[in-house]
């Protein structure tokens, strides 16, 4: 299975380090074939939150198919300005078998289209604004994480770790869930 993260200039560092550590560390407790991934807009590195650097692994350009898509959220207004993002969002997770958001890439998702009509969350101080933005959504509060047919969206930053965790449970297994906690010595915070 193919697990794409997307990050971009000041990404929410525990957006995309916090799903990251889930699958990888999921995957060595499997020996399964997963491949985890970073994916940028480009090849250059990546200066997230907090001037934190990190390399992608693929640019869109040599992305490979996914199985899964995780949009990270954190100063997302400049990408949702860049219509090569949005076009490249777009078309992936339209052909990627699951969809995720955490925290603000709901927002990103949201731009695409493919979210209308659906429940989706965001961090609890950007409810109002993803409501207000993108009225065909319907915003849930008070949540850790909704999925909605093919899309899960978390609300802020370590909700991700939940988030993730809930999808090792449906890839996997549930208790192959827990024990990729017990491993991050992480309390899971289940719905």
């Amino acid at each position: 299975m193919n697990i794409g993260i997307y990050i971009y200039d000041d990404a929410e560092v525990l957006d995309f380090s916090g799903p990251f550590e889930v699958f990888s560390t999921a995957k060595r407790l499997a020996n399964n074939d997963w491949q985890v991934s970073l994916i940028a807009e480009n090849d250059r590195p990546v200066l997230a939150r907090g001037g934190y650097s990190v390399n992608p692994h693929y640019s869109f350009a040599g992305c490979p198919l996914l199985d899964l898509l995780v949009v990270v959220g954190g100063d997302h207004t400049r990408e949702l300005e860049k219509a090569e993002v949005i076009t490249w969002l777009k078309h992936t997770a339209t052909n990627t078998k699951r969809v995720a958001s955490v925290c603000t890439g709901a927002f990103l998702l949201a731009k695409t289209g493919l979210l209308n009509g659906k429940n989706v969350t965001t961090h609890w101080q950007d409810q109002p604004e993803l409501a207000a933005m993108f009225s065909d959504l319907n915003v849930i509060a008070d949540t850790r994480w909704v999925t909605d047919d093919k899309f899960t969206s978390s609300g802020g930053i370590s909700a991700g770790i939940d988030m993730s965790l809930a999808l090792v449970a449906e890839f996997i297994s549930y208790e192959h869930a827990l024990l990729t906690a017990k491993q991050m010595e992480y309390q899971w915070q289940t719905l």
